[in-house]
């Protein structure tokens, strides 16, 4: 019997800890997630009705030139084949060179991210700071004309078009008022003074204390951020209200006011506090699809984003900045996903 206990115990100290499992699972699934996505946007790259030679060599090239680039591509091998070399050189940090900028793709991407990720935070912020409180606001005067107002401002706010709002706002506070800077991300007399260190502007102008380029990257952001940051905010608007109704009509709330603990309390202490977890993930997926879906914002105030950057490769038939800048989106989308899952274990023990 203690022979047989001791192995019972031998064996279960062979045993990976839960912890080790459960990141080794995450791991083995955030790869298989990039595997898939980077399958599926090179397959897409590949089936487009886009030549990639003539869009290297041009109309006018020759048949032995056209020929000569066709075979340095290897777009004469398989597309299983092809993609196996792009993995490769996905695993060396090499996403190819732009044939509009002549860069290579990363280099481009470092550049041109990071006032996307700064745009795309700006809204996010406006969305959860305003669109939150609207929410509860809303909840809690159900069926009264706070709510009414509410919804019907969230309501413009998610199906009027963005670049219709643009165009107004433009025309408005920039043309007319000019209480704000125009398109663009900083004055053109301003343009190269300070050295780019995060990419972000105004995180670089305070670093370098440079109050005045400061203001002006921030004159040039608050126009953009809050036309993209209606969308954040009347979407998370809709959805706290949504959990939060579903709250309030609980037992445990009416259990609470019988007791006669204060309204503020049983609002903001019992039911938004289970709306938590809902409002992470939806907080994430709304900062993921503002990082993927700002090209009509950075289309019209001129923001020189990553999709601004993936449309106009698109146009100019520069099939690798428009792979790599899809693929790295798509990598930003999974992570913050994958974020999102780890912040509301941390908010609910009852998950962990």
């Amino acid at each position: 019997m203690r022979a047989s206990s001791g192995r019972t115990a031998g064996g279960s100290g062979l045993r990976p800890p839960s912890a080790v499992v459960k990141i080794a699972g995450v791991l083995f699934s955030l790869a298989l997630t990039f595997l898939g996505l980077t399958a599926i946007t090179f397959v897409i790259s590949r089936v487009m009705p886009v030549d990639p030679v003539l869009a290297i060599v041009g109309d006018r090239a020759s048949n032995e030139v056209y020929q000569q680039v066709y075979l340095q591509l290897g777009l004469d091998q398989p597309v299983y084949v092809q993609y196996l070399k792009y993995l490769g050189q996905l695993a060396q940090g090499d996403l190819g060179s732009s044939i509009m900028t002549t860069r290579p793709v990363l280099e481009d991407i470092r550049r041109f991210f990071p006032a996307t990720l700064e745009l795309a935070t700006v809204a996010t912020l406006l969305g959860i700071f305003v669109g939150v409180p609207m929410g509860v606001f809303a909840a809690v005067h159900q069926g009264r004309w706070p709510d009414h107002i509410v919804r019907v401002v969230a309501l413009l706010g998610y199906s009027a078009p963005i670049f219709w709002l643009g165009l107004v706002a433009l025309l408005i506070f920039y043309a007319k008022l000019g209480w704000v800077a125009g398109p663009g991300r900083l004055d053109v007399f301003y343009d190269g003074i300070i050295d780019p260190v995060t990419g972000i502007l105004t995180i670089d102008a305070a670093l370098a204390r440079d109050w005045d380029i400061f203001r002006n990257a921030l004159s040039h952001l608050i126009l953009p951020g809050a036309i993209l940051g209606t969308f954040a905010l009347a979407y998370i608007a809709r959805m706290t209200r949504s959990f939060m109704l579903d709250q309030l009509s609980q037992e445990y709330i009416l259990t609470a006011r019988v007791k006669g603990i204060p309204e503020s309390r049983i609002i903001w202490g019992h039911a938004f506090r289970n709306v938590l977890v809902q409002l992470i993930t939806i907080i994430g997926l709304t900062y993921a699809s503002l990082l993927e879906g700002s090209v009509l914002t950075e289309t019209v105030f001129s923001w020189p984003g990553i999709g601004q950057y993936i449309t106009s490769s698109l146009f100019n038939n520069d099939m690798n900045a428009v792979l790599g800048g899809t693929i790295v989106v798509g990598a930003c989308f999974v992570g913050i996903n994958m974020l999102s899952d780890l912040l509301y274990r941390l908010v609910d023990p009852r998950i962990r």
